[in-house]
């Protein structure tokens, strides 16, 4: 597949090694000549220098033979105007746009009125608010993912010390607690991403994923040592940029008191217009004696939302020491995410990777219904239809010689009926299959269960 992107920042980059990886030629337009000499350095891809508004730089770029189309730049109007032209200059199959804009779903609405042929806007924020939501009442629990529309849950945690967990093999776990209703779909081990088999020991220190039935959840959480859900009071936000203010307006619906930490005066005037309910505060969130002063103790969340990594980080520790019970930061360097794993915040969210996964699954093949990127993107989550005639259908699970580095998960019918597989379950045709996989083996995956040879 031809593939054309606009805008060479760091989600491109991104977006483009995964592309090139898979088999496709990537063509990469960008503005800024240093930027260009970088993607030249780190990408098997055609960098071309130039405006991606410009018809003569995308015809350069050679718009019309492309087969998809991203617009990733970081001006709204840039990536709007970039699928205007490509709905006359090219017949590509597929365009996707990340837009930053709150004013995102009149965009959706006027893009459909006026024929502007885009199959996929992307709005980062609105699928981290959700993301957010959805672990904001759970303390020790990174992150909760959807599988198979709600009938699948994964969620997130790291094993301490003093952990039942904590030293024990996977295969004792679950001969001596039965865990038949879950099982544990990968490891984050400092730098190492492992898909665990029976042999794999837990260590303190380990951030794990565990993935069950959505009715045995609760279960689920109380077997792993989780606190259950906390009626959330109180939540402090750092940074008032639109993630920010988006999840102040959610809460204040849901009936939580909010101060949003702001240190631009301007900023705060124009949030206080916006919001109805939440306290805006203009001071350095970021200062132990303002948190200490707002009264962080026992606060249900503290949220660090700025743009600025190493002050999202900084606060983050600060809080959890001062006393919140639930620490979310956002991280934008990718690479720091182990290092801030290790540091025990384990709940992190990326708008990059929020917009990585929307787009990989456009350019995967149509069984594919999901794809979620864990940290680098060493280890993804991919659910799919198994083909009538893959390689597995019809064979029990411990028949089938699949990647050593790939688990299933769950197995859901097309009746609706979930089964956290072991050996002896038999693929059937049609079934959605979530896996979890390590980056190198997910082509491997994919072809045992979408190939129609038969082979």
């Amino acid at each position: 597949m031809r593939i054309l992107i606009a805008g060479g920042g760091q989600t491109s980059a991104l977006v483009a090694s995964r592309l090139i990886h898979e088999g496709n030629e990537v063509l990469i337009v960008e503005q800024e000549s240093d930027r260009c000499r970088e993607l030249e350095g780190m990408l098997d891809a055609k960098i071309v220098q130039g405006n991606a508004a410009s018809i003569a730089t995308l015809r350069k770029a050679g718009i019309a033979q492309a087969d998809m189309l991203i617009a990733l730049t970081s001006v709204d109007q840039v990536n709007l105007l970039f699928c205007l032209i490509a709905s006359v200059e090219s017949q590509a199959k597929v365009r996707v746009a990340r837009l930053r804009t709150h004013e995102v779903e009149h965009w959706r609405t006027l893009c459909r009125q006026a024929n502007i042929p885009i199959d996929l806007i992307i709005h980062p924020e609105t699928d981290i608010t959700d993301r957010i939501l959805r672990v904001i009442h759970i303390p020790g629990v990174s992150d909760i993912l959807d599988f198979a529309e709600g009938r699948v849950k994964l969620f997130g945690m790291t094993i301490d010390d003093a952990h039942w967990l904590a030293h024990r093999r996977i295969d004792e776990i679950d001969e001596g607690r039965s865990i038949r209703k879950g099982l544990i779909a990968m490891i984050f081990r400092d730098q190492q991403a492992i898909i665990p088999h029976g042999g794999e020991v837990l260590l303190p220190g380990d951030h794990i994923y565990f993935m069950s039935r959505t009715e045995d959840l609760d279960s689920a959480f109380g077997f792993m040592g989780l606190a259950t859900r906390q009626k959330l009071d109180r939540v402090f936000i750092l940074g008032g940029k639109q993630l920010g203010i988006e999840l102040a307006q959610r809460l204040e619906e849901k009936g939580v008191d909010v101060k949003l930490f702001e240190r631009d005066p301007e900023r705060c005037e124009l949030i206080s217009r916006i919001l109805k309910k939440s306290i805006v505060i203009h001071a350095d969130g970021t200062e132990e004696s303002t948190l200490a002063e707002e009264n962080i103790q026992g606060v249900g969340a503290f949220l660090a939302l700025t743009g600025d990594d190493e002050d999202n980080i900084m606060a983050s520790l600060m809080a959890r020491t001062l006393g919140a019970r639930k620490v979310v930061t956002l991280i934008n360097r990718l690479n720091y995410l182990p290092m801030v794993q290790r540091l025990g915040i384990t709940t992190t969210v990326s708008p990059r990777l929020a917009a990585v996964d929307r787009i990989l699954r456009f350019v995967r093949k149509g069984r594919v219904i999901s794809v979620t990127s864990f940290r680098e993107q060493e280890a993804e989550s991919i659910e799919l239809i198994a083909a009538s005639r893959s390689r597995v259908v019809g064979k029990m699970l411990k028949n089938v010689h699949l990647p050593h580095e790939c688990i299933i998960g769950a197995i859901v019918r097309p009746g609706g009926e979930v089964i956290v597989p072991r050996g002896e379950d038999i693929v059937e045709a049609g079934d959605r299959i979530i896996c979890f996989a390590l980056e190198t083996s997910v082509p491997l995956l994919e072809s045992a269960f979408l190939s129609e040879s038969g082979s």
